[in-house]
């Protein structure tokens, strides 16, 4: 084994590791007792830095390698993931400039950036124990990030719900890892896929000649686990009980990143796993006349998701546990791109959640503008926005009719591309049909909850209130870039689906 050329392949999340001990030593010795505004700038600064500079190596890696059988894979798939789980986490840094919420600052940014380190490492493998040890190290980061707020009872309160819940769905995760090494013997899913198609599924011929296909109980124990844990990790019903408090309670960039960087590598492997892992055993989606298997679970695990995900949202009075929810309803759509093979389900379902994150960071920014130093806003916060803060008010309309899927913005692309390629790739059009036609009209529901909002911000009078803080420049020009982004990737999607379906194409999809 070349270590140089070892080193060469992981140089993106090496510079990060180097720029996590550059902004703690800048912080604890130079900034140390200086305004907090310029520890937080030039905190940025640094940790900004690390991520362009990851993201140019990215972009300049030529070919395709795979130095350890799988455990880190660097090919122009992973390579696309990676450099989008960059973007979103230099945009939850540039998010920071302007809060307030610790002292620590150094501490802050290098914990986000082991976060984005484990999700990159993640992004990279297709090994079992790679895929554990890259995810327990993303979500302890994001444990963290959550109560980083001392001050707040709400923080720490969400922080240890997270935590909590993590804690089991790594228990359930690791169990379900542990019961396919049993099964085939390696680590690696490509193993796994061979063996578990050999012997896992079990082929039985009746004396009248009828052949029936069943799964051994042992490889039902390990999707069920498997699915448990990852299910937890993207927030789909009913694994999503730690998403409303964690939306609400961690300080806003924490909570952005959580939604956008998190959801991105976390949909990706799990796609991995079920589509590499667990080939062969993926049964039937169709409406009353599921065959055992993964697609039939995942069927079930997306419809609950949209449902209770919109239907939830309507009753909510806080705009974050609003997004919280509406974060559900879209894991329940992006379920619909897991359980369907090919490279345009995969594309889709990569555009559909790195379009998302982009959006979810803008919207998170409008509520720190809205929100200032209370964690308690809601609708009625809103009320008059548009008076006060023009530009801000456009980017949140760009951003919630982005989410509804209203033309010509990236969400609307996304889900018209999402639910085409589901449909597609049923071997008859029932198989899916109900469950797109169910994702359209839970689509229409959320419209509804997304113009509560935009009616507070547009319509209601704004009430009196004693100051009114103008809006910082950096979060202004964040926003008009994360909007334009969004109308940009809506309008040009090919901009990213294209480089995409060759990546995908070139990684044997």
């Amino acid at each position: 084994m070349n270590y140089w050329r070892l080193l060469d392949l992981a140089a993106p999340e090496a510079i990060l590791v180097v720029a996590v001990l550059a902004v703690l030593l800048t912080d604890l010795t130079a900034l140390r007792g200086m305004d907090l505004r310029l520890r937080l700038r030039i905190g940025a600064l640094v940790a900004g830095a690390g991520c362009l500079a990851a993201l140019g190596w990215l972009l300049l890696m030529p070919g395709a390698s795979n130095p350890l059988d799988a455990m880190l894979v660097v090919d122009p798939l992973t390579r696309l993931v990676k450099a989008g789980i960059l973007v979103l986490a230099l945009f939850a840094v540039l998010l920071t400039l302007d809060s307030d919420f610790t002292n620590h600052v150094g501490e802050y940014y290098a914990v986000l950036l082991l976060a984005t380190v484990g999700m990159m490492l993640l992004a990279s493998s297709s090994d079992l124990l790679m895929i554990f040890l890259s995810l327990e190290l993303a979500s302890l980061s994001l444990y963290v990030l959550t109560a980083f707020n001392k001050s707040s009872v709400a923080a720490t309160e969400a922080a240890l719900k997270y935590f909590l819940f993590g804690g089991v769905a790594a228990a359930f995760t690791l169990f379900g890892l542990s019961l396919l090494y049993g099964i085939a013997g390696s680590t690696s899913l490509a193993d796994v896929a061979r063996v578990a198609g050999e012997r896992a599924i079990l082929v039985v011929t009746s004396d009248s000649g009828v052949t029936t296909r069943s799964i051994d109980p042992l490889l039902i124990a390990a999707i069920v686990m498997t699915v448990v844990g990852f299910g937890f990790k993207v927030a789909v019903v009913p694994f999503h009980l730690w998403a409303p408090d964690t939306y609400q309670g961690a300080p806003i960039p924490a909570a952005a990143f959580i939604a956008s960087g998190s959801k991105l590598a976390s949909f990706f492997v799990f796609a991995k796993v079920m589509l590499i892992g667990f080939a062969g055993a993926e049964g039937s989606g169709a409406w009353l006349a599921m065959r055992p298997g993964w697609v039939a679970v995942m069927a079930i695990l997306a419809a609950a998701s949209m449902l209770w995900g919109n239907l939830a949202a309507i009753a909510q009075r806080r705009v974050r546990r609003l997004l919280a929810y509406s974060a559900i309803a879209h894991s329940g759509y992006m379920l619909l791109a897991v359980m369907t093979h090919g490279p345009e389900a995969m594309a889709s379902l990569l555009y559909y959640a790195f379009t998302y994150g982009l959006t979810a960071l803008g919207a998170f920014a409008v509520v720190s503008v809205v929100q200032g130093p209370s964690s308690d806003e809601c609708l009625a916060d809103f009320a008059g926005l548009s008076r006060r803060a023009p530009v801000i008010s456009l980017c949140m309309l760009v951003f919630l009719l982005s989410l509804a899927g209203i033309p010509p913005l990236a969400g609307f692309f996304g889900k018209f591309y999402l639910f085409s390629a589901v449909l597609r790739g049923g071997a008859l059009l029932s198989q899916n049909l109900w469950l797109v036609i169910l994702a359209i009209g839970m689509s229409t529901v959320s419209l509804y909850y997304y113009l509560q909002v935009l009616k507070q911000i547009f319509i209601v009078e704004p009430t009196p209130s004693p100051s009114s803080q103008p809006v910082p420049v950096a979060t202004q020009t964040l926003l008009v870039v994360l909007a334009a982004a969004v109308v940009v990737l809506g309008g040009a999607p090919g901009l990213l689906l294209h480089p995409l379906l060759n990546a995908l194409t070139q990684a044997g999809w």
